[in-house]
């Protein structure tokens, strides 16, 4: 069992928040933001990264049944490209928390910065999805949820093998990306291609 902390200060309702997707050459960019009971434990509980695809699933449906509060919002492709993937995923969160049912005290970030229009305090949390119980839940709810979509877009593009790669840059989709071309789905500001010729 990994020792995550509950609290990160005394008092209110704390809002892990963490997103999924950022890396990837296609898809939205999601993000979740968990308000979890203070004495809300579980033995697999973890960082999203540090998980199967079989223990996520299992922990999403504990997480949405435990937490006092939880909410999964995303960031197409199109707004990526318009906007910036670190400021996508700060949109994604905000989009979270505003979805939430309560308004939390205080927000708990996975990495070292963030912006938004939220008047609510926020710490920035290196590795916090590691450290805190709502930025794990959160992670596994961003993760999870981002697969889900990724493999319903699989159905209608098989040739990408998003099923598999979730849209992250893989050899078999940077290939894909060179015989068959982007689709509406893809990022344009992204780099496809890569400069590495073994990948193809």
């Amino acid at each position: 069992m990994v020792n995550l902390k509950n609290r990160f200060a005394d008092g209110g309702f704390e809002c892990g928040c963490d997103e999924a997707g950022r890396g990837c050459l296609a898809g939205p960019v999601f993000a979740a933001a968990v308000i979890l009971p203070d004495d809300f434990r579980h033995p697999l509980l973890n960082d999203s990264k540090q998980l199967t695809e079989r223990q996520r699933a299992l922990l999403r449906p504990v997480i949405e049944r435990e937490a006092i509060d939880w909410a999964v919002e995303s960031v197409t492709a199109e707004e990526i490209d318009r906007i910036n993937i670190l400021n996508a995923s700060f949109l994604a969160m905000t989009r979270a928390v505003r979805r939430l049912g309560r308004l939390p005290d205080r927000l708990l970030i996975d990495g070292n910065r963030f912006r938004s229009t939220l008047d609510i305090p926020c710490h920035c949390i290196i590795k916090g999805d590691a450290a805190y119980t709502a930025i794990a839940a959160a992670s596994i709810l961003a993760k999870t949820y981002r697969d889900d979509y990724m493999e319903s877009l699989a159905v209608r593009h098989p040739q990408y093998n998003w099923h598999q790669n979730k849209g992250y840059p893989t050899a078999d989709h940077r290939r894909a990306i060179l015989t068959r071309g982007l689709t509406l789905h893809h990022r344009l500001s992204f780099n496809h291609a890569g400069s590495d010729p073994t990948l193809f």
